[in-house]
Protein backbone atom coordinates (compact mmCIF):
# COMPACT_ATOMS: atom_id res chain seq x y z
CA UNK A 1 0.00 0.00 0.00
CA UNK A 2 1.42 3.17 -0.91
CA UNK A 3 1.34 6.35 0.84
CA UNK A 4 -1.49 7.80 -1.20
CA UNK A 5 -3.79 4.87 -0.12
CA UNK A 6 -3.83 3.17 -3.59
CA UNK A 7 -2.82 -0.67 -3.76
CA UNK A 8 0.16 -1.81 -6.05
CA UNK A 9 0.73 -5.20 -4.36
CA UNK A 10 2.08 -6.42 -7.98
CA UNK A 11 3.72 -3.94 -8.82
CA UNK A 12 7.80 -4.52 -8.31
CA UNK A 13 8.57 -0.81 -8.78
CA UNK A 14 6.80 3.17 -7.91
CA UNK A 15 4.15 4.01 -10.22
CA UNK A 16 4.23 5.12 -13.10
CA UNK A 17 2.93 8.21 -14.31
CA UNK A 18 1.19 7.25 -17.18
CA UNK A 19 0.13 9.32 -19.69
CA UNK A 20 -2.08 7.45 -22.68
CA UNK A 21 -5.92 6.82 -22.86
CA UNK A 22 -7.51 4.15 -20.55
CA UNK A 23 -7.06 1.46 -23.14
CA UNK A 24 -3.27 1.88 -23.66
CA UNK A 25 -2.77 1.51 -20.11
CA UNK A 26 -4.85 -1.71 -19.72
CA UNK A 27 -3.14 -3.06 -22.88
CA UNK A 28 0.41 -2.40 -21.87
CA UNK A 29 -0.16 -3.43 -18.31
CA UNK A 30 0.22 0.11 -16.63
CA UNK A 31 -1.18 0.23 -13.45
CA UNK A 32 -3.84 3.61 -12.89
CA UNK A 33 -1.24 5.31 -10.90
CA UNK A 34 -2.23 8.91 -12.80
CA UNK A 35 -5.11 8.32 -15.10
CA UNK A 36 -4.38 10.84 -17.89
CA UNK A 37 -8.05 10.02 -19.30
CA UNK A 38 -11.04 8.71 -18.64
CA UNK A 39 -13.95 6.86 -20.79
CA UNK A 40 -16.67 9.29 -20.87
CA UNK A 41 -18.12 8.13 -23.50
CA UNK A 42 -18.57 5.33 -26.25
CA UNK A 43 -15.77 7.86 -28.34
CA UNK A 44 -14.11 10.22 -26.13
CA UNK A 45 -10.49 10.24 -26.12
CA UNK A 46 -9.17 12.90 -25.05
CA UNK A 47 -6.61 13.33 -22.62
CA UNK A 48 -6.67 14.63 -19.12
CA UNK A 49 -3.71 16.95 -18.65
CA UNK A 50 -4.50 20.39 -17.44
CA UNK A 51 -3.74 21.29 -13.78
CA UNK A 52 -5.34 23.38 -12.10
CA UNK A 53 -3.50 26.29 -12.86
CA UNK A 54 -4.07 25.61 -16.72
CA UNK A 55 -7.59 25.60 -16.07
CA UNK A 56 -8.07 29.15 -13.91
CA UNK A 57 -5.63 30.77 -16.44
CA UNK A 58 -8.28 29.35 -19.29
CA UNK A 59 -10.89 30.57 -17.44
CA UNK A 60 -9.29 33.97 -16.99
CA UNK A 61 -7.99 34.37 -20.26
CA UNK A 62 -11.38 33.52 -21.84
CA UNK A 63 -12.84 36.03 -20.24
CA UNK A 64 -10.66 38.96 -20.39
CA UNK A 65 -10.69 40.33 -24.05
CA UNK A 66 -10.94 43.67 -25.38
CA UNK A 67 -14.51 44.18 -23.87
CA UNK A 68 -12.66 45.53 -20.56
CA UNK A 69 -9.87 47.30 -22.14
CA UNK A 70 -11.28 49.03 -25.07
CA UNK A 71 -15.44 48.59 -25.41
CA UNK A 72 -15.86 49.11 -21.62
CA UNK A 73 -15.33 52.99 -22.73
CA UNK A 74 -18.67 53.19 -24.78
CA UNK A 75 -20.70 51.57 -21.46
CA UNK A 76 -19.19 54.71 -19.52
CA UNK A 77 -20.26 57.31 -22.41
CA UNK A 78 -23.45 55.52 -22.75
CA UNK A 79 -24.20 56.11 -18.81
CA UNK A 80 -21.72 57.28 -16.43
CA UNK A 81 -19.61 56.45 -13.92
CA UNK A 82 -22.23 55.45 -11.52
CA UNK A 83 -24.28 53.64 -13.70
CA UNK A 84 -21.38 51.42 -15.27
CA UNK A 85 -20.20 50.09 -11.55
CA UNK A 86 -23.37 49.27 -10.42
CA UNK A 87 -24.24 47.57 -13.28
CA UNK A 88 -20.93 45.84 -13.55
CA UNK A 89 -21.87 44.79 -10.00
CA UNK A 90 -25.16 43.57 -9.94
CA UNK A 91 -24.37 41.36 -13.42
CA UNK A 92 -21.63 39.96 -10.97
CA UNK A 93 -24.40 38.60 -8.84
CA UNK A 94 -25.98 37.05 -11.78
CA UNK A 95 -22.23 35.30 -13.18
CA UNK A 96 -22.24 33.73 -9.40
CA UNK A 97 -25.30 32.30 -9.83
CA UNK A 98 -24.55 30.67 -12.66
CA UNK A 99 -21.09 29.30 -11.39
CA UNK A 100 -23.03 27.81 -8.54
CA UNK A 101 -24.77 25.66 -10.62
CA UNK A 102 -22.12 24.91 -12.67
CA UNK A 103 -19.97 24.17 -10.02
CA UNK A 104 -21.86 21.77 -8.47
CA UNK A 105 -22.63 19.48 -11.59
CA UNK A 106 -19.30 19.76 -13.84
CA UNK A 107 -17.73 18.49 -10.01
CA UNK A 108 -20.05 15.78 -9.59
CA UNK A 109 -19.93 14.76 -13.69
CA UNK A 110 -16.76 16.22 -14.94
CA UNK A 111 -16.71 15.07 -18.87
CA UNK A 112 -16.50 16.69 -22.04
CA UNK A 113 -18.51 19.08 -23.28
CA UNK A 114 -20.38 19.21 -19.48
CA UNK A 115 -23.50 21.49 -19.88
CA UNK A 116 -24.37 20.81 -23.19
CA UNK A 117 -24.46 16.75 -22.36
CA UNK A 118 -26.23 17.75 -19.16
CA UNK A 119 -29.03 19.52 -20.81
CA UNK A 120 -29.73 16.48 -22.96
CA UNK A 121 -29.74 13.75 -20.11
CA UNK A 122 -31.98 15.68 -17.96
CA UNK A 123 -33.68 18.06 -19.44
CA UNK A 124 -34.37 16.72 -22.89
CA UNK A 125 -32.85 15.60 -25.79
CA UNK A 126 -34.08 18.00 -28.24
CA UNK A 127 -32.99 20.52 -25.46
CA UNK A 128 -29.45 19.58 -25.70
CA UNK A 129 -29.18 19.28 -29.24
CA UNK A 130 -30.59 22.99 -29.34
CA UNK A 131 -28.42 24.54 -26.34
CA UNK A 132 -25.56 22.35 -27.78
CA UNK A 133 -25.63 24.47 -30.96
CA UNK A 134 -26.17 27.58 -29.32
CA UNK A 135 -23.33 27.64 -27.51
CA UNK A 136 -21.33 26.16 -30.61
CA UNK A 137 -22.48 28.97 -32.53
CA UNK A 138 -21.61 31.80 -29.50
CA UNK A 139 -18.05 30.52 -29.05
CA UNK A 140 -16.84 30.30 -32.55
CA UNK A 141 -18.71 33.75 -33.75
CA UNK A 142 -16.00 34.95 -30.81
CA UNK A 143 -13.17 33.65 -33.01
CA UNK A 144 -13.70 36.16 -35.64
CA UNK A 145 -14.43 38.76 -33.35
CA UNK A 146 -10.92 38.54 -31.39
CA UNK A 147 -9.69 38.15 -34.97
CA UNK A 148 -10.79 41.43 -36.02
CA UNK A 149 -10.05 43.11 -32.50
CA UNK A 150 -6.21 42.07 -33.24
CA UNK A 151 -6.30 43.41 -37.09
CA UNK A 152 -7.78 46.73 -35.27
CA UNK A 153 -5.19 46.47 -32.34
CA UNK A 154 -2.48 46.57 -34.70
CA UNK A 155 -3.24 49.73 -37.03
CA UNK A 156 -2.94 51.67 -33.69
CA UNK A 157 0.92 51.86 -34.70
CA UNK A 158 0.43 51.54 -38.60
CA UNK A 159 -2.38 51.26 -41.50
CA UNK A 160 0.68 49.80 -43.85
CA UNK A 161 0.00 46.01 -43.00
CA UNK A 162 -2.63 44.50 -45.24
CA UNK A 163 -6.16 43.33 -43.04
CA UNK A 164 -5.85 40.22 -44.99
CA UNK A 165 -2.23 39.15 -44.15
CA UNK A 166 -2.95 39.62 -40.02
CA UNK A 167 -6.10 37.77 -40.03
CA UNK A 168 -4.02 34.82 -41.89
CA UNK A 169 -1.09 35.38 -39.25
CA UNK A 170 -3.33 34.95 -36.56
CA UNK A 171 -5.27 32.16 -37.70
CA UNK A 172 -2.46 29.93 -38.77
CA UNK A 173 -1.18 30.62 -35.23
CA UNK A 174 -4.59 29.58 -34.02
CA UNK A 175 -3.96 26.47 -35.68
CA UNK A 176 -0.66 25.82 -34.88
CA UNK A 177 -1.72 26.34 -31.25
CA UNK A 178 -4.98 24.00 -30.80
CA UNK A 179 -3.54 20.88 -32.71
CA UNK A 180 -0.69 20.28 -30.42
CA UNK A 181 -1.37 18.16 -27.50
CA UNK A 182 -3.94 20.09 -24.48
CA UNK A 183 -1.12 20.38 -22.47
CA UNK A 184 0.68 22.79 -24.71
CA UNK A 185 -2.06 24.56 -25.44
CA UNK A 186 -3.36 25.04 -21.54
CA UNK A 187 0.28 26.28 -20.93
CA UNK A 188 0.68 28.59 -23.78
CA UNK A 189 -2.76 30.30 -22.65
CA UNK A 190 -1.73 30.16 -18.77
CA UNK A 191 1.22 32.68 -20.05
CA UNK A 192 -0.97 34.48 -22.03
CA UNK A 193 -3.65 35.43 -19.72
CA UNK A 194 -1.29 35.55 -17.44
CA UNK A 195 -0.24 38.81 -19.21
CA UNK A 196 -3.62 39.68 -19.11
CA UNK A 197 -3.68 39.72 -15.17
CA UNK A 198 -0.96 41.55 -15.19
CA UNK A 199 -2.07 44.26 -17.34
CA UNK A 200 -5.02 44.68 -15.57
CA UNK A 201 -3.66 44.40 -12.04
CA UNK A 202 -0.91 47.27 -13.33
CA UNK A 203 -4.16 49.31 -14.74
CA UNK A 204 -5.82 49.73 -11.73
CA UNK A 205 -2.94 50.42 -9.75
CA UNK A 206 -1.82 52.96 -12.28
CA UNK A 207 -5.51 54.54 -11.79
CA UNK A 208 -4.61 54.76 -7.79
CA UNK A 209 -1.66 56.44 -8.29
CA UNK A 210 -2.20 59.25 -10.83
CA UNK A 211 -5.79 60.00 -9.38
CA UNK A 212 -3.80 60.91 -5.96
CA UNK A 213 -1.55 62.91 -7.80
CA UNK A 214 0.98 60.82 -9.13
CA UNK A 215 1.03 62.59 -12.73
CA UNK A 216 3.32 64.64 -14.76
CA UNK A 217 0.43 67.60 -14.18
CA UNK A 218 0.53 66.73 -10.45
CA UNK A 219 -3.19 66.73 -10.68
CA UNK A 220 -5.12 65.35 -7.62
CA UNK A 221 -8.68 64.57 -9.35
CA UNK A 222 -9.79 61.52 -7.41
CA UNK A 223 -13.48 61.55 -7.97
CA UNK A 224 -13.97 64.70 -9.98
CA UNK A 225 -15.34 63.28 -12.74
CA UNK A 226 -18.21 61.39 -10.73
CA UNK A 227 -19.15 65.49 -9.50
CA UNK A 228 -18.38 67.48 -13.11
CA UNK A 229 -19.87 65.99 -15.50
CA UNK A 230 -21.59 63.53 -12.94
CA UNK A 231 -21.99 59.98 -12.18
CA UNK A 232 -25.14 59.21 -14.41
CA UNK A 233 -25.21 60.03 -17.60
CA UNK A 234 -28.79 60.14 -19.80
CA UNK A 235 -28.93 57.90 -23.01
CA UNK A 236 -31.86 58.90 -25.28
CA UNK A 237 -34.08 59.93 -23.12
CA UNK A 238 -33.72 62.93 -20.33
CA UNK A 239 -34.55 62.66 -16.87
CA UNK A 240 -35.17 60.03 -14.87
CA UNK A 241 -35.65 57.60 -17.83
CA UNK A 242 -32.78 58.53 -19.37
CA UNK A 243 -30.27 57.91 -16.60
CA UNK A 244 -32.23 54.74 -16.41
CA UNK A 245 -32.17 53.54 -19.82
CA UNK A 246 -28.11 54.99 -19.77
CA UNK A 247 -27.77 52.29 -16.55
CA UNK A 248 -29.12 49.35 -19.08
CA UNK A 249 -26.78 50.25 -21.41
CA UNK A 250 -24.28 49.66 -19.14
CA UNK A 251 -26.02 46.50 -17.96
CA UNK A 252 -26.17 45.26 -21.38
CA UNK A 253 -21.82 46.01 -21.76
CA UNK A 254 -21.54 44.04 -18.50
CA UNK A 255 -23.65 41.29 -19.90
CA UNK A 256 -21.52 40.72 -22.51
CA UNK A 257 -17.78 41.71 -21.03
CA UNK A 258 -18.07 39.16 -17.96
CA UNK A 259 -18.46 35.20 -18.38
CA UNK A 260 -16.20 32.64 -16.89
CA UNK A 261 -17.97 28.96 -15.74
CA UNK A 262 -18.28 28.18 -19.09
CA UNK A 263 -15.02 28.52 -20.12
CA UNK A 264 -14.13 26.78 -17.06
CA UNK A 265 -16.22 24.02 -17.02
CA UNK A 266 -15.59 23.19 -21.02
CA UNK A 267 -12.02 21.82 -19.64
CA UNK A 268 -13.60 19.37 -16.94
CA UNK A 269 -13.44 16.14 -19.82
CA UNK A 270 -9.25 17.13 -19.74
CA UNK A 271 -8.54 18.39 -16.46
CA UNK A 272 -6.74 16.67 -14.06
CA UNK A 273 -8.07 14.75 -10.56
CA UNK A 274 -11.30 17.51 -11.97
CA UNK A 275 -12.90 16.18 -8.27
CA UNK A 276 -10.26 18.34 -6.77
CA UNK A 277 -9.14 20.67 -9.03
CA UNK A 278 -12.54 22.09 -10.31
CA UNK A 279 -14.51 23.18 -7.78
CA UNK A 280 -11.46 25.46 -6.65
CA UNK A 281 -10.75 26.50 -10.42
CA UNK A 282 -14.16 27.43 -10.28
CA UNK A 283 -13.97 29.38 -7.43
CA UNK A 284 -10.74 31.12 -8.23
CA UNK A 285 -11.68 32.04 -11.34
CA UNK A 286 -15.22 34.07 -10.54
CA UNK A 287 -13.77 35.54 -7.21
CA UNK A 288 -10.35 36.61 -9.42
CA UNK A 289 -12.54 37.87 -12.35
CA UNK A 290 -15.46 39.90 -9.86
CA UNK A 291 -12.05 41.77 -8.83
CA UNK A 292 -10.69 42.61 -11.95
CA UNK A 293 -14.45 43.69 -13.56
CA UNK A 294 -15.95 45.78 -10.82
CA UNK A 295 -12.56 47.67 -9.78
CA UNK A 296 -11.43 47.97 -13.84
CA UNK A 297 -15.19 49.79 -14.34
CA UNK A 298 -14.52 51.72 -11.19
CA UNK A 299 -11.38 52.66 -12.56
CA UNK A 300 -12.40 53.95 -16.21
CA UNK A 301 -15.19 56.22 -14.42
CA UNK A 302 -12.42 58.08 -12.00
CA UNK A 303 -9.95 58.36 -14.98
CA UNK A 304 -12.46 59.87 -17.57
CA UNK A 305 -15.27 61.66 -17.54
CA UNK A 306 -18.27 60.66 -19.57
CA UNK A 307 -18.81 63.02 -22.35
CA UNK A 308 -14.98 63.28 -23.02
CA UNK A 309 -14.57 64.80 -26.56
CA UNK A 310 -11.54 62.18 -27.56
CA UNK A 311 -13.42 58.89 -26.27
CA UNK A 312 -16.36 59.79 -28.07
CA UNK A 313 -14.44 60.59 -31.29
CA UNK A 314 -12.29 57.63 -31.12
CA UNK A 315 -15.56 55.59 -30.78
CA UNK A 316 -17.92 57.46 -33.58
CA UNK A 317 -14.49 57.54 -36.21
CA UNK A 318 -13.97 53.84 -35.44
CA UNK A 319 -9.97 54.82 -34.05
CA UNK A 320 -7.93 51.77 -33.84
CA UNK A 321 -6.64 49.93 -31.24
CA UNK A 322 -6.54 51.12 -27.81
CA UNK A 323 -7.10 54.87 -29.07
CA UNK A 324 -10.79 54.11 -27.72
CA UNK A 325 -9.28 52.82 -24.36
CA UNK A 326 -10.49 54.76 -21.38
CA UNK A 327 -6.84 53.93 -19.82
CA UNK A 328 -5.58 55.55 -22.89
CA UNK A 329 -7.48 58.14 -23.25
CA UNK A 330 -6.70 59.02 -19.78
CA UNK A 331 -2.95 58.90 -20.43
CA UNK A 332 -3.42 61.40 -23.51
CA UNK A 333 -5.20 63.76 -20.79
CA UNK A 334 -2.22 63.85 -18.33
CA UNK A 335 0.36 64.06 -20.49
CA UNK A 336 1.69 60.48 -20.72
CA UNK A 337 3.73 59.65 -23.98
CA UNK A 338 4.96 55.85 -23.39
CA UNK A 339 2.57 53.86 -21.45
CA UNK A 340 -0.61 54.24 -24.67
CA UNK A 341 1.86 52.02 -26.58
CA UNK A 342 2.83 49.57 -23.82
CA UNK A 343 -1.36 49.14 -23.12
CA UNK A 344 -2.10 48.77 -27.16
CA UNK A 345 0.43 46.04 -27.10
CA UNK A 346 -1.03 44.22 -24.09
CA UNK A 347 -4.16 44.34 -25.41
CA UNK A 348 -2.82 42.78 -28.61
CA UNK A 349 -2.07 39.72 -26.05
CA UNK A 350 -5.53 40.04 -24.53
CA UNK A 351 -7.47 40.00 -27.64
CA UNK A 352 -4.97 37.33 -29.33
CA UNK A 353 -5.17 34.81 -26.30
CA UNK A 354 -9.18 35.29 -26.07
CA UNK A 355 -9.41 33.89 -29.51
CA UNK A 356 -7.66 30.83 -28.86
CA UNK A 357 -9.60 30.25 -26.06
CA UNK A 358 -12.64 30.58 -28.03
CA UNK A 359 -11.09 28.00 -30.48
CA UNK A 360 -10.00 25.66 -27.98
CA UNK A 361 -14.13 25.92 -26.10
CA UNK A 362 -15.89 25.79 -29.54
CA UNK A 363 -13.59 22.65 -30.58
CA UNK A 364 -14.81 21.08 -27.88
CA UNK A 365 -18.35 21.49 -27.94
CA UNK A 366 -18.53 20.24 -31.40
CA UNK A 367 -16.68 17.23 -30.14
CA UNK A 368 -19.20 16.89 -27.33
CA UNK A 369 -22.33 17.36 -29.80
CA UNK A 370 -20.52 14.51 -31.69
CA UNK A 371 -19.98 12.32 -29.24
CA UNK A 372 -23.60 12.67 -28.14
CA UNK A 373 -24.99 11.87 -31.78
CA UNK A 374 -26.37 15.57 -32.55
CA UNK A 375 -23.49 16.76 -34.64
CA UNK A 376 -21.76 14.34 -37.65
CA UNK A 377 -19.51 11.17 -36.06
CA UNK A 378 -16.36 12.13 -38.11
CA UNK A 379 -15.98 15.38 -35.75
CA UNK A 380 -14.97 13.23 -32.86
CA UNK A 381 -12.00 11.57 -34.57
CA UNK A 382 -8.85 12.61 -32.38
CA UNK A 383 -5.40 12.74 -32.96
CA UNK A 384 -2.97 10.54 -30.66
CA UNK A 385 -2.65 13.45 -28.87
CA UNK A 386 -5.77 13.62 -28.10
CA UNK A 387 -6.75 16.59 -29.98
CA UNK A 388 -9.83 15.97 -32.23
CA UNK A 389 -8.67 17.40 -35.15
CA UNK A 390 -11.79 17.64 -37.60
CA UNK A 391 -13.66 19.73 -34.50
CA UNK A 392 -10.62 21.90 -34.62
CA UNK A 393 -10.63 22.12 -38.64
CA UNK A 394 -14.14 23.32 -38.43
CA UNK A 395 -13.56 25.89 -35.96
CA UNK A 396 -10.94 27.38 -37.88
CA UNK A 397 -12.78 27.29 -41.27
CA UNK A 398 -15.31 29.45 -39.81
CA UNK A 399 -12.51 31.91 -38.75
CA UNK A 400 -12.50 32.87 -42.06
CA UNK A 401 -15.90 35.04 -41.70
CA UNK A 402 -13.40 37.43 -40.57
CA UNK A 403 -12.17 38.63 -44.04
CA UNK A 404 -15.29 40.24 -44.09
CA UNK A 405 -14.12 43.12 -42.83
CA UNK A 406 -11.60 43.51 -45.38
CA UNK A 407 -14.68 45.15 -47.28
CA UNK A 408 -17.12 45.39 -45.04
CA UNK A 409 -15.19 47.71 -42.05
CA UNK A 410 -13.52 46.17 -38.83
CA UNK A 411 -16.27 48.78 -36.43
CA UNK A 412 -19.70 47.02 -38.76
CA UNK A 413 -18.39 43.34 -38.26
CA UNK A 414 -17.47 44.25 -34.59
CA UNK A 415 -20.66 45.34 -33.91
CA UNK A 416 -22.58 42.19 -35.52
CA UNK A 417 -20.84 40.04 -33.85
CA UNK A 418 -21.25 41.51 -30.30
CA UNK A 419 -25.04 41.59 -31.21
CA UNK A 420 -24.87 37.86 -32.21
CA UNK A 421 -22.83 36.38 -29.11
CA UNK A 422 -24.06 38.58 -26.46
CA UNK A 423 -27.60 36.66 -27.15
CA UNK A 424 -25.78 33.65 -27.40
CA UNK A 425 -23.91 33.74 -24.16
CA UNK A 426 -27.04 35.09 -22.46
CA UNK A 427 -29.03 31.61 -23.86
CA UNK A 428 -26.23 29.79 -22.85
CA UNK A 429 -26.58 31.07 -19.26
CA UNK A 430 -30.14 29.95 -19.24
CA UNK A 431 -29.52 26.68 -20.12
CA UNK A 432 -27.11 26.44 -17.20
CA UNK A 433 -29.42 27.56 -14.74
CA UNK A 434 -32.44 25.58 -16.00
CA UNK A 435 -30.43 22.46 -16.51
CA UNK A 436 -29.39 22.59 -12.67
CA UNK A 437 -32.97 22.90 -11.56
CA UNK A 438 -33.34 19.78 -13.17
CA UNK A 439 -30.40 18.00 -12.01
CA UNK A 440 -31.79 19.46 -8.42
CA UNK A 441 -35.64 17.90 -8.55
CA UNK A 442 -33.79 15.05 -9.93
CA UNK A 443 -31.53 14.52 -7.10
CA UNK A 444 -34.56 15.06 -4.76
CA UNK A 445 -36.52 12.71 -6.18
CA UNK A 446 -33.74 9.48 -6.69
CA UNK A 447 -32.97 10.41 -3.13
CA UNK A 448 -29.61 11.34 -3.40
CA UNK A 449 -28.52 13.71 -0.66
CA UNK A 450 -26.79 16.85 -1.98
CA UNK A 451 -24.80 16.78 0.93
CA UNK A 452 -23.18 13.41 -0.33
CA UNK A 453 -21.73 15.55 -3.19
CA UNK A 454 -18.19 16.53 -4.15
CA UNK A 455 -19.27 20.01 -4.63
CA UNK A 456 -22.12 21.67 -3.29
CA UNK A 457 -23.71 25.36 -4.22
CA UNK A 458 -25.19 27.51 -1.71
CA UNK A 459 -28.61 29.18 -1.81
CA UNK A 460 -30.12 26.62 -3.67
CA UNK A 461 -32.18 26.17 -5.50
CA UNK A 462 -32.58 30.11 -5.70
CA UNK A 463 -29.54 30.68 -6.88
CA UNK A 464 -30.32 29.25 -10.42
CA UNK A 465 -33.86 30.53 -10.38
CA UNK A 466 -31.97 34.11 -9.76
CA UNK A 467 -29.64 33.14 -12.87
CA UNK A 468 -32.17 31.56 -14.97
CA UNK A 469 -35.03 34.93 -14.50
CA UNK A 470 -32.03 37.45 -15.13
CA UNK A 471 -30.17 36.30 -18.06
CA UNK A 472 -33.87 35.22 -19.92
CA UNK A 473 -34.78 39.03 -19.78
CA UNK A 474 -31.80 40.08 -20.81
CA UNK A 475 -31.31 37.91 -23.57
CA UNK A 476 -34.81 39.59 -24.88
CA UNK A 477 -33.75 43.24 -23.79
CA UNK A 478 -30.62 43.30 -25.27
CA UNK A 479 -31.42 44.87 -28.91
CA UNK A 480 -34.18 46.89 -27.51
CA UNK A 481 -32.46 49.84 -29.09
CA UNK A 482 -32.59 48.47 -32.32
CA UNK A 483 -36.58 49.20 -31.79
CA UNK A 484 -36.47 53.12 -30.41
CA UNK A 485 -37.56 55.06 -33.67
CA UNK A 486 -34.88 56.13 -35.84
CA UNK A 487 -32.65 53.50 -34.78
CA UNK A 488 -34.03 50.09 -36.72
CA UNK A 489 -31.46 48.28 -38.75
CA UNK A 490 -32.06 44.97 -40.20
CA UNK A 491 -28.81 43.40 -39.72
CA UNK A 492 -28.34 44.56 -36.04
CA UNK A 493 -31.99 43.08 -34.96
CA UNK A 494 -30.77 39.99 -37.30
CA UNK A 495 -27.09 39.60 -35.10
CA UNK A 496 -29.22 40.79 -31.90
CA UNK A 497 -32.30 38.16 -32.25
CA UNK A 498 -31.77 35.22 -34.41
CA UNK A 499 -30.23 32.51 -32.35
CA UNK A 500 -33.45 33.60 -29.84
CA UNK A 501 -35.08 31.98 -32.98
CA UNK A 502 -33.25 29.81 -33.79
CA UNK A 503 -33.08 27.80 -30.68
CA UNK A 504 -36.64 27.23 -30.52
CA UNK A 505 -36.82 26.06 -34.20
CA UNK A 506 -33.84 23.81 -33.37
CA UNK A 507 -35.27 22.26 -30.47
CA UNK A 508 -38.78 21.61 -32.09
CA UNK A 509 -37.19 19.96 -35.19
CA UNK A 510 -34.89 17.59 -32.84
CA UNK A 511 -37.94 16.82 -31.11
CA UNK A 512 -40.35 16.05 -33.34
CA UNK A 513 -38.01 14.02 -35.65
CA UNK A 514 -36.95 12.17 -33.16
CA UNK A 515 -40.04 12.19 -30.66
CA UNK A 516 -37.99 13.10 -27.75
CA UNK A 517 -39.93 13.74 -24.41
CA UNK A 518 -39.30 15.82 -21.26
CA UNK A 519 -36.86 13.88 -18.96
CA UNK A 520 -38.51 13.24 -15.48
CA UNK A 521 -37.25 13.58 -12.25
CA UNK A 522 -36.75 10.19 -11.15
CA UNK A 523 -35.81 9.16 -14.47
CA UNK A 524 -33.27 11.11 -15.16
CA UNK A 525 -29.74 9.56 -15.57
CA UNK A 526 -27.37 10.61 -12.80
CA UNK A 527 -25.13 7.64 -12.88
CA UNK A 528 -23.85 7.31 -16.71
CA UNK A 529 -19.99 8.02 -17.16
CA UNK A 530 -19.94 8.24 -13.01
CA UNK A 531 -18.23 4.99 -12.72
CA UNK A 532 -15.44 5.77 -14.97
CA UNK A 533 -15.03 9.01 -12.77
CA UNK A 534 -14.83 7.19 -9.71
CA UNK A 535 -12.40 4.88 -10.28
CA UNK A 536 -9.99 7.89 -11.97
CA UNK A 537 -10.60 9.70 -8.74
CA UNK A 538 -9.82 6.59 -6.49
CA UNK A 539 -6.57 5.67 -8.93
CA UNK A 540 -5.20 9.22 -9.00
CA UNK A 541 -1.82 10.03 -7.58
CA UNK A 542 -0.41 13.28 -7.98
CA UNK A 543 2.84 13.78 -9.91
CA UNK A 544 5.55 15.49 -7.79
CA UNK A 545 6.75 19.10 -9.85
CA UNK A 546 9.66 18.28 -11.52
CA UNK A 547 11.28 21.37 -10.22
CA UNK A 548 10.62 24.36 -7.59
CA UNK A 549 9.59 26.61 -10.50
CA UNK A 550 6.37 24.03 -10.78
CA UNK A 551 6.07 24.02 -6.96
CA UNK A 552 6.01 28.10 -6.84
CA UNK A 553 2.58 27.63 -9.65
CA UNK A 554 1.54 25.07 -8.22
CA UNK A 555 1.24 26.72 -4.74
CA UNK A 556 0.23 29.82 -6.17
CA UNK A 557 -2.90 28.08 -8.44
CA UNK A 558 -2.95 24.97 -6.71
Amino acid sequence: MSSSGVDYAKSPSPPQYATGSDAEKNEFGTPPARVASVSVGALDQTHRKLKSRHIQLIGIGGTIGTALYVQIGKGLLQGGPASLFLAFSLWCSVILAVTLCMAEMVTYLPISSPFIRFAGRWVDEAFGFAAGWNFFVFEAALVPFEITACNVVIHFWSEAVPTAAIIAIVIILYALINVLAVKWYGESEFWAALGKVFLIVGLIVFTFIVMLGGNPKHDRFGFRYWKDPGAFNVFYHTGSLGRFMGFFQCLIQASFTISGPDYVSMAAGEAENPRSVMPRAFNAVFYRLTTFFMLGSLCVGILVPYDDPTMAEAFAQDKPGAAASPYVVAMGRLGIPVLPHLVNAMVLTAAFSAGNSYVYCASRSLFGLALEGKAPRFLTVCLRNGVPIYSVAVVLLISLVSFLQVSQGSATVLAWFVSLVTASQLINYSVMCLTYLCFFRALRAQGIDRSSLPYRGFLQPYAAWYGLVATFVMAWMGGYTVFLPGNWKVPSFLFSYMMLFICPVLYMGWKIIHRTKIVKPEEADLVKDLAGIEEYTKNFVVAPAKSRFERILDLLFG
